[in-house]
């Protein structure tokens, strides 16, 4: 199995000791690569042009233009910012650093337990921001076309689900996510019915604002008050469809619905 790789590390620090220390501590960490270590704005950029930079780890007061000067250079330049921990001896920059959207602050001298938190805190960002990137990768290649099978991907206690479309009874709205029902289980995914409705194939059709059926699933459909109609599935599931829908599942069923 290929190792995952490596988060890499800029430690942009004006004291050598201070400096040697910080790497140190960085290198003991197996998940994260030490990019680098300097004590300039200026060193720092051209680092930033040798590798792409994960965490930076970044002093305030530097020689010449300080650390949020850097933040401000990288921005001019459109890099994307990596994530950034502030490491100062002053807490008077802590308001500025938040509002850069510095993930921590250390304050020294600090000891080894709070170093490791701040870079625990990053590595639990990272991997959320690498498992993201995962997922809509996988999302894409799903969605595809000639990929065969379409499936939705759905992540939830720390695994993935690959959810064939063919297996899916019906979706109906929760707010932000929509609750997947497939062979008597319920699949909770982030995700509209908006945004789903544009994935999905010919089979499904929205039939209510917070319900999309699969028409292969209707066994049964029966007239309601003021044109709406009922819908039973296969598993003896009854689920309304409103008229405004009701043309939608005429197209899909055709002549099957003379209701």
């Amino acid at each position: 199995m290929r190792a995952m790789k490596k988060w890499t590390v800029l430690v942009v620090e004006d004291e050598p000791v201070t400096r040697e220390h910080i790497c140190a501590l960085v290198k003991q960490d197996p998940d994260f690569e030490l990019a680098g270590g300097c004590a300039t704005v200026e060193e720092a950029l051209a680092l930033f042009d040798e590798k792409p930079v994960d965490l930076l780890l970044l002093d305030v007061q530097l020689p010449g233009e300080d650390g949020f000067g850097l933040l401000r250079a990288l921005r001019a330049e459109g890099r994307a910012l990596p994530l950034v921990i502030f490491i100062t001896a002053y807490d008077r920059y802590a308001l500025q650093a938040f509002e850069v959207h510095a993930l921590d602050y250390l304050l020294k001298p600090f000891s080894q337990r709070r170093f490791r938190e701040a870079l625990g805190r990053a590595k639990a960002r990272l991997q959320s921001a690498r498992l993201h990137e995962t997922l809509e990768r996988l999302r894409a290649l799903l969605d595809a076309p000639g990929h065969g099978t379409k499936r939705l991907l759905i992540k939830a206690g720390g695994r993935i689900t690959f959810l064939p479309f063919d297996e899916i009874d019906w979706i109906e709205a929760e707010g932000k996510y929509a609750l997947i029902h497939s062979r008597g289980q319920t699949h909770r995914l982030r995700e509209s019915l908006h945004s789903l409705e544009q994935r999905l194939d010919a089979r499904f059709v929205r039939v209510h604002r917070s319900a999309i059926v699969n028409v292969e699933r209707i066994k049964e459909i029966h007239p309601w008050f003021h044109g709406d109609l009922v819908l039973v599935l296969r598993d003896g599931t009854e689920l309304k469809a409103s008229r405004r829908y009701k043309p939608q599942l005429e197209a899909r069923l055709g002549d099957r619905l003379s209701l």
